[in-house]
């Protein structure tokens, strides 16, 4: 077990850094190449990802390494996907379960789904009512204690014979991209129209990748319409440079924002709407923030992205940026424990690691107060308190308690950091490079 002792900063962070490619955008890619007509090249996809290319070439599609973070993938079209010959082990991912359940709802095979503990303990229902609505044939686990809900393991098809996918309109009660993905990928391959609401507009990769390859998509709001009428049913090979991942950009970042003096640019990041949710809040708060469009890819946006430390003001954070701020709301916890002022965040339907931060900022000598849907920070301008901090296996946590504890009055240790490879492996170093004192031990 790896912890990190951080010593406060004897300087600014400064300079420019590259951050790991964006997985989110990196799987669909690689699941949508799978099933492309042609030769698709991908470059910077994630080493953690090879369970996804395991899974895609036990389907059928041929996919080779043709250099450092480089895929050559050989797509066998969508109507051309083969009988795995062992279950699909998708790791802890239940973004990666929630496509392959929609890519193979419509096939005339079965396949089984597998995952890590921590996936094998996610519910799955919300992704599997609306796959059965529409024909499919999908079946899970009992949950042991929520009547009505499965988990993982889960078995996908097959068909029965001479029955498809129909027609869906689905109002999903939850904003959730892992559901819209599923829903979408089985689209693909259903006799009728799909349509799909969500109550505020989830990370939209999927559709932004979709809508790049020619398939007929149009989105209103947070409204999609799936139309296959007319289609030639064939996705393109594509090339595509997977952007740097925002989540771990806004780390270096907000580092910069919350620490005198310091500067940092990041570079080649992708800055979908649905993902930049933090920076408007921290430009809301006062940050300085200076974003310069590098274009597209594949329908995604990219830029670099630069920071400043300026004075922080505590303000109130609800509504619909919560979704798209939802995997950095323990760096808002951070933003606001150091601004002038109170910070109230609000709206936040899971609010599990909101407690979490809670404790952290206890641990630092922030005030602050749980609620239901969120939490009340004071903002403190002296330096926080040296602290210990248990990390509990969250890469979240384990990352923003560094990034705070840079700003300390003395060396703060943060417990159990081996979870921050799977996110940000060169966190570490790249806090280093900028500047920072780390010592892992």
């Amino acid at each position: 077990m790896t912890d990190l002792v951080v010593r406060p900063l004897d300087r600014p962070l400064v300079g420019s850094v590259p951050v790991p490619p964006d997985r989110s955008i990196g799987r669909r890619a690689l699941v949508l190449a799978a099933v492309c007509v042609g030769v698709s090249n991908l470059r910077g996809v994630s080493p953690a990802d090879e369970n996804i290319a395991v899974a895609m070439r036990a389907l059928g599609a041929k996919i080779e390494a043709s250099g450092p973070g480089e895929l050559r993938v050989t797509g066998v079209g969508l109507m051309g996907l083969r009988a795995p010959t062992a279950t699909l082990d998708c790791g802890g991912s239940a973004t990666v379960m929630s496509m392959l359940a929609g890519l193979l709802a419509g096939q005339d095979f079965a396949s089984g789904l597998v995952g890590d503990p921590s996936l094998t303990a996610t519910p799955m229902m919300r992704v599997l009512g609306p796959l059965r609505a529409r024909g499919a044939v999908i079946e899970g686990t009992p949950h042991p204690r929520q009547e009505g809900e499965v988990l993982p393991p889960l078995l996908v098809g097959p068909l029965p014979e001479s029955s498809e996918l129909g027609a869906l309109e689905y109002a999903s009660p939850v904003s959730s991209a892992e559901v819209k993905s599923a829903v979408l990928l089985s689209g693909l391959y259903a006799h009728g129209t799909t349509w799909f609401k969500e109550p505020a507009l989830s990370r939209d990769h999927t559709e932004r990748l979709l809508h790049a390859l020619g398939v007929p998509l149009r989105t209103v709001g947070t409204m999609i319409e799936l139309e296959p009428a007319g289609w030639d049913g064939k996705l393109p090979a594509f090339d595509m440079a997977i952007p740097g991942d925002v989540s771990a950009a806004a780390y270096a970042l907000v580092a910069a924002l919350l620490h005198e003096g310091s500067r940092v640019t990041v570079r080649g990041v992708g800055v979908n709407p649905t993902r930049t949710g933090l920076f408007e809040i921290a430009r809301h708060m006062g940050a300085g923030l200076e974003v310069v469009s590098q274009g597209e890819e594949s329908g995604e946006p990219v830029a670099e992205i630069t920071a400043w430390h300026q004075a922080l003001r505590g303000r109130s954070i609800s509504g619909e940026i919560i979704p798209r701020a939802a995997g950095e709301l323990a760096l808002a916890c951070a933003l606001g424990a150091r601004a002038v002022g109170r910070t109230t965040i609000r709206d936040v339907e899971e609010s599990a690691r909101l407690a979490t931060m809670a404790g952290v900022l206890h641990a630092f000598g922030v005030t602050c107060e749980e609620l239901p849907d969120g939490l009340v920070i004071e903002g403190r301008e002296a330096p926080l308190e040296p602290a210990r901090i248990e990390s509990r296996g969250d890469p979240r946590t384990a990352m923003t308690a560094a990034v705070l504890a840079l700003g300390g009055r003395g060396p703060s240790t943060i417990v159990d950091c081996d979870c921050i490879g799977s996110s940000f492996p060169r966190f570490v170093g790249t806090l280093r490079a900028l500047g920072a004192r780390i010592d892992a031990v």
